[in-house]
């Protein structure tokens, strides 16, 4: 009856969902009965998972080998779709991952990255039911692997996944969305355009959580969080490509003055 009750069982059932209806179904649920306080914090301690549920579709396969993208043909838009697609689904399960794997935080942590799931699996259904519409779905096109993969070489320690995952890899869609809601609007596209800027809204909070998250960890060890970041940065990305930042979206999320000049290639 208490694991009823316990947040991370349900956390793993999320996580380890294969069906992509049932993993978003669940994770609202999740969200609202947690909002609720139905759920209790259990065991401390890293917890360890290989592989998060995902449907047999999308194949993931080398970035090389991925389908043509863009906004020049029917086929071209609803392959970039269906990436932005699967960056949300991974998303989803990175979020909860984050809650299941890393124990003994405060409660505020788990009721953000809560939050960040709920969130993720609404774009998900956004950019998915839109793909329907063009007689397309998720799993249509081939995907790649490299979210999780990072999920994996953070796992060891929610201050590097805090470093890497929000602050680098989706902060990273702070500064490439603008640039394709702009396609999408010049080519007539407006539907695309405003389910992106609910999407864009949303990550700059994301990312923000994942900023705070960052310093608090920081803090708590009595570490430099600029000098951490910039020494992770050039540990595990060494080829984390520099300069095209939003400045300003990334400002919102948390992102200090020397930090924005490092990524921009100038400091």
């Amino acid at each position: 009856m208490l694991e009823e009750h316990d947040l991370y069982p349900q956390a793993q059932v999320c996580l380890l969902s294969r069906d992509a209806d049932v993993k978003v179904a669940q994770t609202h649920a999740t969200a609202e009965r947690w909002r609720r306080g139905e759920f209790m914090l259990g065991d401390s301690g890293v917890a360890a998972i290989g592989e998060p549920g995902r449907p047999d579709k999308p194949q993931l396969v080398d970035k090389r080998n991925l389908p043509k993208r863009g906004v020049q043909s029917q086929e071209a838009r609803a392959a970039l779709i269906h990436a932005l697609c699967h960056i949300e689904f991974n998303a989803i399960n990175l979020a909860w991952d984050a809650v299941y794997r890393f124990r003994g935080l405060p409660s505020a942590f788990y009721s953000d990255w809560i939050q960040v799931a709920d969130e993720e699996a609404r774009h998900f259904s956004l950019l998915r039911d839109y793909l329907k519409t063009q007689n397309y779905d998720y799993g249509d096109f081939n995907a790649h692997d490299g979210l999780w993969q990072m999920a994996l070489e953070t796992a060891h320690d929610p201050l590097v996944r805090m470093a890497l995952v929000p602050r680098v890899l989706e902060a990273r869609g702070l500064d490439v969305i603008p640039g394709i809601m702009l396609r999408f609007r010049e080519s007539g596209h407006q539907e695309v355009v405003d389910i992106l800027a609910v999407i864009q809204s949303d990550e700059v909070s994301h990312v923000d959580i994942g900023s705070r998250w960052f310093h608090y960890l920081c803090k708590q060890r009595g570490q430099d969080s600029e000098t951490v970041f910039r020494e992770l940065l050039e540990k595990h990305m060494k080829n984390h490509v520099k300069g095209s930042i939003d400045r300003e979206a990334r400002r919102q999320a948390g992102f200090s003055e020397q930090e924005l000049d490092y990524l921009d290639g100038v400091g």
